[in-house]
């Protein structure tokens, strides 16, 4: 079986690539880490104009009826550029979320519409949740219990203001007004989307940290080649390049978990679950020895306000514990250790998926 990216799919990720380069620039993030809302609507139009808002609806409802793999390209394009938006969690995890609604519930079909237009912009909650991301500027909210999903408006709830590390990450306490809304689904059908959701919304953070992982690295080695210490580049210096080395050998060695649980996913694979946490606890350990390495690079100069790492180190930090605590996925990943001792063999790579 042939598992390398399409010639299409990549070079969609080169134009999104292209078009943020130039669209979310340092000097642009940090204008929007300075805005009341957190957000650029401007961004997320031309964003939406990309077709990137577009990429999980359906060809049914004027989408591009891409899946999970594609996204594990694309959030970690985003998380490259830092794009200080809840834009993943409305294009990939919400379209996934409304895709699979009945066709019964009325505005179904409008929802996923705009969309893909960057129309709407979608909250997910769920009723165990701390902290529930953008709630502020959400135009719906979809809020599951143990056994039903409601759909709120943003002035069907009550929020306190949780302040972050990272400037753009808007986080809410949120509280429903009661009585809730007539649930749009109902009993056992739940908890199972919103396992389908919850690791869709993992993989895609686990895809972000990869893509900041690899920025801070990046500018880590941009800096290492300009700056001079006792008359040489640092970047000579061999214990440096050891460090950033190891960052190499972390997202590398992540990348092909990462695409292995989004193959998983897509296909509805039984060890999906599996797959998912164990990408999410590599991804997030890649992100924080990148971002050690690279504040070492920079010396303490490097989390100030004035040098552009500061800000992917913050947004990686402020991810760590979204769509669950790391914690939580070592637990899963080491239950099914136990279970079943083979799957630590070094054969158990795509060879797994089916079984």
């Amino acid at each position: 079986m042939d598992f390398t990216f399409s010639e299409d799919e990549l070079a969609l990720r080169e134009a999104v690539s292209r078009f943020l380069m130039v669209e979310a620039a340092p000097e642009v993030l940090r204008e929007i880490w300075q805005e009341d809302t957190g957000r650029s609507p401007q961004l997320r139009r031309a964003i939406a104009e990309q077709g990137v808002m577009a990429l999980s609806i359906p060809e049914a409802y004027d989408g591009l009826g891409m899946g999970d793999v594609m996204w594990s390209l694309i959030a970690q394009e985003l998380g490259y550029y830092a794009i200080p938006d809840s834009l993943i969690d409305t294009a990939y995890v919400a379209a996934y979320l409304i895709t699979q609604l009945p066709d019964e519930v009325a505005q179904k079909a409008t929802w996923l519409q705009q969309i893909g237009t960057g129309e709407l912009r979608v909250s997910i909650a769920h009723v165990e949740q701390q902290f529930v991301a953008d709630a502020h500027l959400a135009d719906v909210i979809f809020y599951f219990t143990a056994d039903a999903l409601h759909v709120l408006s943003n002035d069907a709830v009550s929020l306190v203001d949780n302040p972050s590390i990272d400037s753009s990450r808007r986080l809410f306490k949120m509280t429903p007004v009661t009585p809730l809304p007539a649930p749009i689904l109902e009993g056992n059908a739940v908890a199972a989307l919103y396992a389908q959701v919850n690791a869709r919304g993992a993989i895609a953070n686990a895809g972000q940290q990869l893509g900041l992982a690899q920025r801070m690295l990046d500018l880590s080695i941009d800096y290492v080649n300009q700056r001079k210490q006792f008359g040489k580049l640092i970047g000579s210096f061999q214990a440096l390049k050891h460090k950033l080395a190891d960052v190499v050998s972390a997202i590398e060695m992540t990348k092909p978990t990462l695409y292995r649980a989004a193959y998983a996913l897509e296909h509805d694979a039984s060890r999906a679950p599996l797959y998912v946490a164990q990408v999410v606890i590599q991804a997030r350990d890649a992100a924080k020895l990148a971002a050690k390495h690279s504040i070492q690079a920079h010396g303490a100069m490097g989390y100030t306000w004035e040098v552009d790492l500061q800000m992917f180190i913050k947004r990686s930090h402020a991810l760590q514990a979204s769509w669950g605590r790391t914690s939580e996925f070592e637990h899963r990943v080491l239950d099914a250790l136990l279970a079943e001792p083979d799957l630590a063999d070094p054969c158990m790579t795509f060879m797994g998926l089916s079984a």
